[in-house]
């Protein structure tokens, strides 16, 4: 038995999202790991448009204990953290319990930044409220946000909503900036088919000024960095906790960054399945006297819905930037799902081979 076995090193991952659960999941077999999370399930966030357009909520979500957790010797705790410190190397959680770690992971993701809030105002968090609304009535909707989560927003709710909504797409910027000529050609092709109406350098600071019955925010995504701020974490330009090439806090480096709260990457689950495990894998190393993994963020697609039976699969260099390959339509459709349902299939199977998870490509 290692050292690091022997030791029996202390673990607290906070978050359990796609990142941080698969931090947990991995670390498992080799430490005392506690997970807190708020919730006793993992959400699909990348499939929130689909509920908002109409598919059950029920479909989306999974039960951490028995889904993934029921063979593993992970300790859930249903709680919010709400202080770190990390000079004690303590969280406290909101019922008063004091979590020790010897190592810790920050895994608490983003969320949707919100304007003042009014009651027409939705967001991909709040899909189930919203599927609510579009069913009371028909009337006007505008989506607000040309990047690839508004525009996955756009189309769904069109395509299923359409005879009853009529729906509009307001960006500040170009749509989908990130993406190649022909990828943008396509998107605007097939939105136009759904009968979405895109609107481009239309700037919206207050909801209240959108002409709509109903508005859905998704113009930007914040990460979730004010316990890591309250603790003293530096923070980078883009306010997201500022890590090494091994996603350990420049400044706690006891402390590693799982998802889209560190960084400056595009935030995504392309992104955070991978480093949960890599991060996994750097503790396992330091508990086994050798130094953290540098694993730089690198992409390979970017992939968007366009309902249930269009999609667009746009090939990207490492860096994120576009190149000129393009798949669309309805195998691009098949693609996307394919990688959606694999998010929670790697989950599954890393909750009962952990130490296999490192020998798929990718991670």
């Amino acid at each position: 038995m290692n050292t690091f076995e022997q030791a029996q090193q202390r673990i607290v991952v906070i978050g359990a999202g796609y990142s941080g659960l698969m931090a947990a999941l991995r670390l498992s077999p080799h430490a005392q790991v506690t997970l807190l999370d708020p919730v006793g399930h993992l959400t699909e966030r990348v499939r929130l448009h689909e509920v908002a357009a109409g598919r059950p909520e029920s479909e989306v979500t999974h039960p951490l204990n028995a889904r993934f957790l029921r063979h593993t010797r992970i300790t859930h705790h249903t709680g919010r953290a709400v202080s770190l410190d990390p000079a004690a190397r303590t969280v406290t959680t909101d019922t008063g319990l004091v979590l020790p770690y010897d190592r810790l992971v920050y895994a608490l993701g983003s969320t949707t930044r919100l304007p003042d809030r009014s009651e027409r105002l939705f967001t991909a968090e709040s899909a189930p409220a919203l599927h609510k609304r579009l069913l009371d009535g028909p009337g006007r909707l505008a989506v607000v946000g040309g990047g690839l989560t508004g525009i996955e927003m756009a189309a769904e709710l069109a395509e299923r909503h359409g005879r009853d909504w009529q729906v509009r797409l307001l960006t500040s910027d170009t749509l989908a900036p990130g993406l190649s000529v022909k990828g943008r050609a396509h998107l605007r092709t097939t939105l136009a088919s759904l009968g979405v109406r895109v609107e481009e350098g239309h700037r919206i600071s207050d909801p209240d000024t959108v002409d709509a019955d109903a508005v859905v925010w998704s113009a930007s995504m914040v990460p979730n960095t004010g316990l890591a701020a309250d603790a003293g974490l530096a923070l980078n330009s883009v306010g997201r906790i500022d890590v090494d090439a091994a996603h350990r806090s420049v400044s706690h480096p006891e402390i590693y960054v799982a998802g889209d709260a560190g960084g400056t990457h595009r935030m995504s689950c392309q992104a955070a399945l991978p480093m949960g495990s890599r991060i996994a894998t750097s503790i396992i190393a330091e508990g086994r006297g050798k130094g953290p993994v540098a694993h730089p963020v690198s992409f390979v697609l970017q992939c968007v819905s366009l309902g249930r039976r269009n999609g667009l699969v746009q090939s990207v260099r490492s860096d994120d930037s576009p190149r000129e390959l393009v798949l669309t339509g309805r195998p691009a459709a098949f693609v996307k799902e394919q990688i959606c349902a694999s998010t929670v299939k790697t989950m599954s199977f890393a909750a009962r081979r952990p130490g296999a998870i490192p020998l798929q490509p990718g991670f």
